[in-house]
């Protein structure tokens, strides 16, 4: 073959990198990728024969290395890898054949060409025998010669790749193995007869068993045997697609103790378990064939014990573990409906311990909470198992009796708790003597609905209360009157207090000049968990009444305190708040020491608040009284006569009181009218020009329209507060209208529309 020829030849054969792979091209035959950057090394001891071979393999893109005789090819072969070697046999020293041994010695890995002049049979075969690839006759064919060498290539690439997708898939494998053993639930594989064939590591912690003690057995030794249907309907399941998956929670058999479960059966766990069917051929959907299920197992114990839990506090009482008042009024609800139906009559008995406040007050609420526990010990054990016994709240018990009789069957009863109550409690050394006040209301005479009968025997136990304690009292009609009503509202009363179902709303006070809030008056509300809202005018006189006045107003005092000092803290500016204090607690010893610690406590200063007292309160017992108010005004509060007009002090007194504000009675301010002119608020004008005289603020409260506030305006009012502004508000909702202080662009537009409308007038 002359040059022309050769380098025809090479031109139609090289090809570059094509569609291999990563690392492979198209050798120059078409037949299939080659190593890309190939290393060849050349090994002959003729240096013309070696820059021949050199010229032949560099032309068709190889990068080729030039060893002159064996020792050279051995210096190369220990130095660097080589795709394949191109070798002479017959060369003096180190021949081909120690080339050859080297290489296999070595464990070198290469594939080796023999291109030799030694072309006899034994010739051939022994160099196939010492590790040669292929043999090549000299002189060669250069395109036989090239095409052997990349049928070597051809071969090296794929071993390479196969040594490449064996590493993929052992990490592969490692990465999976490694994640399911990992994985903190179970995972597992059932075969088409249901029967396991994988479990992961976490079959231990979760269960307990060994893998080979599940290995190859049925999942139905697994299962609880209360599931094991809805187990058998999953695991045999022949859905396909998104739906293939299911989730469900059942009970697995454990060999795990577990100490402190609220399960009482400890040989099983409650677990969330899903399966997936797997099939053949799953490309194919006419050909698929169920061969098992694989899935995972979560251990949902404690969420199971959590639920439980929480469940059982929505409908019991923490301490004794009774049934609440929600589940009472659940189980009553449902013995009524019985009891109609079935033509029957039952019993609801309220019961309130006597003396138990004695023990709480003297011996702490631990002991008391000790003899609650007690108290409802003793009372199971006055009781059938079809009563309910709840605690209803403090000292307070409700029991429903179905399926009565008689009468005479509650009085039974109720004679054996009383009996059973009357025997001393010991507790710690302590001997405690409680005894029992009883109302009962009987179905369907005392009370059709469960709100009437629990209701009804409410009034009867105080009637009993009330005569003496420590007996019982059944429900009549005529006991439902006004007196029954009020002790239901201080028992209510009493309890919203210990239980802070009290809040505090504030209402603005605002500059008629400016427009801008200059403080707020603390208002208390009750939210009753069964009336709702309840009217301050209903309870704020049983409070008064009963003293119970001096806990709702240190209440409201610490709330308002704490809550002006947090809008403080969130920047929406400094305004004071009026707080109410009763004669009762202005009489009471150690009034100023408890003021001063609640403003400490929440950090506010005392030139922040002002104090409101009645008219009537100053004339009450003003030898107490006028004294605190001093020590109040030494230390910077503020002091207002509220309700200012409806009283009966009197101007000398007037000048004596430790006062910096009245308040005009919002009874005065509804006597404006725009239709009747000035004489219905005479007495307005008679308070502006006192408070003007005595250089005392003024601020009338009630105000509701644009006449009233106009009025109070140009007769010197200098602030106001009233639903023409705002409604008391909850402290959020105040805290947010103090950062808008949204009423300055009214009182100045209204401000201006009067000027208007007196310029005009006098016009």
């Amino acid at each position: 073959m002359n040059g022309a020829d050769l380098t025809r030849r090479t031109s139609e054969t090289f090809a570059p990198p094509l569609e291999g792979g990563a690392g492979a091209r198209v050798d120059g035959s078409g037949k299939g990728p080659v190593v890309d950057d190939a290393r060849i090394l050349l090994v002959d001891d003729k240096p013309e024969l070696l820059e021949s071979l050199y010229q032949l393999i560099t032309l068709h893109g190889y990068h080729a290395e030039k060893a002159l005789g064996g020792q050279a090819a051995l210096d190369a072969l220990a130095r660097d890898h080589h795709d394949v070697v191109l070798l002479d046999l017959i060369m003096p020293g180190v021949s081909g054949y120690d080339v050859l041994d080297f290489v296999a010695r070595e464990k070198i890995d290469t594939k080796i060409i023999v291109v030799s002049g030694d072309a006899s049979f034994s010739g051939v075969k022994h160099a196939l025998h010492c590790g040669a690839f292929d043999f090549v006759k000299k002189p060669y064919d250069a395109a036989e010669l090239v095409a052997t060498m990349e049928t070597a290539l051809r071969e090296v690439w794929l071993e390479n790749r196969n040594q490449d997708m064996e590493a993929q898939l052992r990490a592969s494998e490692e990465l999976h193995r490694f994640i399911v053993n990992s994985s903190p639930d179970l995972v597992y594989m059932l075969d088409r007869n249901g029967c396991f064939t994988f479990l992961n590591d976490r079959l231990g912690p979760m269960l307990g068993f060994e893998k080979s003690e599940l290995v190859s057995r049925h999942f139905s030794e697994l299962v609880d045997p209360e599931y094991l249907d809805l187990a058998t309907n999953v695991f045999n399941e022949r859905r396909m697609g998104s739906r293939a998956a299911r989730n469900v929670e059942i009970k697995l058999r454990s060999s795990l103790k577990r100490p402190g479960s609220r399960f009482s059966d400890v040989q099983s766990i409650w677990v969330e378990l899903t399966a997936q069917g797997v099939y053949t051929d799953p490309r194919e959907r006419n050909r698929q064939t169920f061969v098992g299920t694989f899935g995972t197992i979560r251990d949902i114990s404690e969420r199971k014990e959590a639920q439980e839990v929480i469940n059982f506090q929505a409908y019991h009482d923490l301490l004794t573990h009774l049934p609440n008042r929600a589940l009472l009024k659940d189980r009553l609800e449902l013995a009524i409906t019985q009891g109609s139906r079935n033509k029957a009559r039952l019993a609801v008995m309220f019961l309130d311990l006597d003396r138990f406040k004695v023990v709480n007050d003297n011996l702490g609420h631990s002991m008391g909470d000790r003899l609650l526990k007690a108290v409802a010990n003793r009372l199971q054990s006055c009781l059938r198992r079809s009563d309910t016994l709840s605690r209803f709240g403090g000292d307070e018990f409700t029991l429903l009796l179905p399926e009565i009789r008689t009468r005479d069957d509650v009085v039974v009863i109720a004679g054996k708790i009383l009996d059973r109550l009357n025997s001393p409690f010991v507790i710690d050394g302590h001997e405690l003597f409680v005894g029992a006040s009883i109302g009962i209301a009987m179905y369907p005479e005392g009370g059709t609905s469960a709100e009437a009968l629990i209701q009804n025997a409410d009034i009867a136990m105080y009637h009993i209360k009330s005569r003496g304690k420590n007996g019982y009292q059944f429900f009549a009609e005529e006991m439902n009157n006004r007196f029954s009503t009020r002790l239901i509202l201080e028992r209510d009363l009493r309890n919203g207090l210990s239980r802070n179902e009290f809040e505090v709303f504030y209402q603005p006070q605002v500059c008629l000049r400016t427009g801008r809030i200059t403080g707020v008056e603390a208002l208390v509300r009750w939210r009753h968990p069964e009336r709702g809202m309840v009217a301050p005018g209903e309870f704020l006189p049983l409070a008064e009444e009963t003293g119970l006045i001096i806990q709702l107003d240190e209440y409201v005092q610490r709330r308002a305190f704490a809550d002006v000092a947090a809008w403080d803290r969130a920047g929406v500016g400094k305004v004071r708040v009026s707080v109410n204090v009763s004669a009762a607690q202005l009489e009471k010893e150690g009034f100023i020491e408890q003021f001063v610690e609640a403003l400490e406590s929440a950090g506010l200063n005392a030139t922040r608040v002002k104090v409101e007292i009645t008219e009537n309160t100053l004339m009450q017992d003003m030898e107490v009284i006028i004294p605190k108010l001093k020590t109040l005004r030494d230390l910077g509060v503020s002091v207002a006569i509220d309700d200012f007009g409806t009283g009966y002090s009197s101007l000398s007194y007037l000048r004596q009181f430790p006062v910096n504000t009245l308040k005009i009675d919002r009874s005065f301010v509804c006597d404006i009218r725009e239709e009747e002119g000035e004489g219905e608020a005479s007495i307005i004008n008679a308070i502006v020009a006192m408070s003007q005289g005595l250089k005392l603020d003024l601020i009338a409260e009630g105000v509701e329209n644009r006449t009233q506030l106009n009025y109070l305006r140009q007769h010197g009012c200098s602030e106001v507060q009233g639903s023409i502004f705002s409604e008391p508000l909850p402290a959020a909702q105040m805290c947010d209208m103090l950062r808008a202080d949204p009423f300055a662009e009214i009182v100045v537009s209204e401000a201006r529309s009067e000027q208007s409308s007196g310029v005009a007038a006098a016009s």
